[in-house]
């Protein structure tokens, strides 16, 4: 098999790195594996036959997309594809969604606790339907956030009621649906064509998180580790040790990830 793809990573500009992981570590309370430097990713890629990772920028206000845009454009080789962001509220945010497609980008991340919204709000639909119309790939943080309260913004039923009115939106769902919010995607997502990624789950390995992975449709799960809050080895580890066997773990390792980038 080819080289494994990780369809969720962080990483910062060096000169941003030290102040901007030491800023995130203390909010969330969480001591990360890596330095967040691109250099340190591809250490971590290249000890465990991670060919390539997507590294997923948060624009959290509207000012931040030009020099997002910009340093994704730096950092973008065969081996590191960025995933631009905008905020969802930007009166330009129509304009900015052609742009990254325009750039040769291949998705947009959004993480609605750290961008302050709440997913299925009915004024965010033109900016889904904008993604989906210019054939972008959408990866959304799901479910909660250990750094910030409890409050439902993102959860499984928020999930279907975009995807009822985006049927076509390329969709990714973070932490195997929704980080520990696994009932309710057992409940509402479970067996059904979306996609999830599966960071921040296998350390929290229970019976329900065991019953997505064995009866959710293996087409439409990706590896992700969430790099550098976790350690990408240590995932791989993790995911080997469900033993899916060797046909669903070269399609979730790889073979759905290549499928969905070369969709775009």
């Amino acid at each position: 098999m080819e080289g494994i793809i990780d369809f969720h990573t962080h990483a910062f500009p060096d000169e941003l790195s030290e102040r901007v992981m030491k800023l995130l570590e203390d909010e969330g309370g969480i001591k990360a594996c890596l330095d967040g430097k691109i250099s340190s990713l591809l250490s971590s890629m290249n000890s465990c036959d991670i060919e390539k990772s997507i590294i997923c920028n948060i624009a959290t206000k509207p000012s931040q997309f030009d020099s997002i845009l910009k340093w994704s454009k730096e950092i973008k080789t065969d081996r590191i594809i960025p995933f631009p962001s905008i905020h969802p509220y930007d009166p330009e945010a129509i304009e900015k969604i052609h742009i990254i497609k325009k750039e040769g980008f291949k998705g947009i991340k959004f993480h609605p606790y750290y961008q302050n919204f709440i997913i299925d709000e009915e004024k965010l639909f033109p900016v889904y339907k904008k993604i989906c119309d210019e054939n972008l790939i959408l990866v959304m943080h799901t479910g909660f956030d250990f750094a910030f309260p409890r409050i439902r913004i993102a959860d499984p039923e928020k999930i279907i009621n975009i995807l009822k009115k985006i049927p076509g939106l390329k969709l990714i769902t973070t932490h195997l649906g929704a980080w520990e919010d696994w009932e309710e995607v057992s409940k509402h997502i479970l067996g059904k064509p979306i996609y999830m990624e599966i960071s921040f789950s296998l350390e929290f390995l229970n019976d329900t998180v065991k019953k997505i992975f064995f009866n959710h449709p293996p087409e439409y799960i990706l590896f992700g580790t969430d790099s550098p809050w976790t350690d990408q080895r240590n995932t791989l580890s993790l995911f080997k040790a469900l033993n899916l066997g060797e046909e669903k773990e070269k399609l979730i390792l790889r073979e759905n990830a290549v499928r969905l980038l070369n969709s775009v």
